[in-house]
């Protein structure tokens, strides 16, 4: 099974900060052909997608997460990674 890995630069909105400004770390994608297509898994938050390119794949997972993002609470977001958020301190 192959398996590729992208992060990306652009925002994410969680609430009013971006999931750039929470995470402590960078998201994995995880991408691996199943039958005639591909599944695509962030393990950090627990969200999947799937396509028929890995291309298509990543891209959908993307849209996955930023519509995640859109609505998840900062409680949400802290919960999938186990607690292990900070916010930032304010500057």
């Amino acid at each position: 099974m192959g398996r590729a890995k992208r992060s990306e630069e652009k925002p994410i909105i969680a609430g009013k900060r971006t999931l750039q400004e929470i995470l402590p770390m960078k998201l994995t994608a995880i991408i691996e052909r199943e039958g005639d297509g591909y599944v695509a898994l962030c393990p950090e938050l627990d969200i999947a997608s799937q396509g028929d390119s890995i291309e298509e794949t990543r891209d959908n997972l993307w849209e996955a997460v930023e519509l995640f993002s859109e609505c998840a609470s900062f409680e949400e977001i802290k919960q999938r990674f186990g607690n292990k958020v900070e916010l930032p301190n304010k500057g």
